[in-house]
């Protein structure tokens, strides 16, 4: 396995801030759920769009994708319960930081990828800057939401590092994987909301087009520096999108940038520093 090159680290950075992008348009919803939705089938159209004119995955990897499909059903309703109790300032520095703590301790024995001393320095110093973010008081619905998805999050990116890995194709395998999700998430929206599902994204297709541009980026690309850096770092690097997220919030939906989230923002810093950036 590569070490995380210069090349890489700016990439997973710019899926940091497309990752920002959309959770922020998320927020900024007034039907958090039906977003989630919207967004999905966006992603899903664009990706059956390249899918088909890409070799099809591996049969192996096959098991992954249905996996990370049904998944992405509890990472969207956590997600959206987390963003209807609490800011994005809060809810999303606890799921993006929680997850790749997770990842990083399951990473050796899934992979077998021993972080050296600088680099695990490196995760501890991000990890921690991310998770101050999100001190003090704030609605207990939103931490139990973000905590579920801090899980969920450290589940999916195991998984789908697995599925990518035995694709032979990870620009194939990612494609498919947002189809999928469409498919998972508008089936358990139906069952759940009915007819205001094709009603909402009939009425909202351009914020379906704008997240779908958003979140395939995204994860495309954090899914392919997987199969080109350790799994704990690529997942941890991507996390600096709460830097991103923080200023989104204060740019445009009205939320404090703190003296503390300033000091918790030096941290995060401080450990892509010593993560060679």
């Amino acid at each position: 396995m590569q070490e995380l090159t210069l090349p890489v680290t700016l990439a997973v950075l710019g899926a940091a801030l497309l990752h920002a992008c959309w959770n922020a348009l998320l927020k900024s919803s007034t039907d958090k759920q039906l977003d989630t939705v919207a967004i999905s089938v966006g992603a899903g159209i664009a990706g059956l769009a390249v899918a088909v004119w890409l070799p099809f995955p591996a049969q192996e990897s096959w098991p992954w994708l249905a996996a990370s499909a049904l998944v992405h059903i509890l990472y969207f309703l956590c997600l959206a319960g987390a963003y209807q109790y609490g800011e994005l300032s809060y809810a999303y520095p606890i799921m993006r930081g929680g997850g790749p703590v997770i990842v990083a301790l399951a990473g050796s024995a899934t992979f077998g990828e021993v972080l050296g001393a600088g680099q695990a320095l490196g995760v501890c110093l991000v990890c921690a800057g991310i998770i101050a973010f999100a001190y003090g008081r704030h609605d207990r619905r939103a931490t139990i939401f973000a905590l579920a998805n801090a899980a969920v999050i450290a589940a999916y990116t195991l998984i789908d590092a697995k599925g990518v890995r035995a694709s032979g194709s990870p620009v194939a395998y990612v494609m498919w994987f947002f189809v999928l999700n469409a498919v998972a998430i508008y089936a358990y929206a139906g069952l759940r909301r009915g007819r205001e599902v094709p009603r909402y994204l009939a009425r909202h297709w351009r914020r379906a087009f704008i997240g779908a541009i958003f979140t395939t980026g995204s994860y495309g690309v954090a899914l392919w520096a997987m199969t080109r850096a350790p799994v704990a770092l690529v997942a941890v690097l991507r996390e600096t999108s709460v830097l991103f997220g923080a200023v989104l919030g204060a740019l445009f939906l009205g939320e404090k940038m703190t003296r503390r989230r300033l000091v918790a923002t030096g941290a995060v810093l401080a450990g892509l520093v010593v993560l060679k950036l």
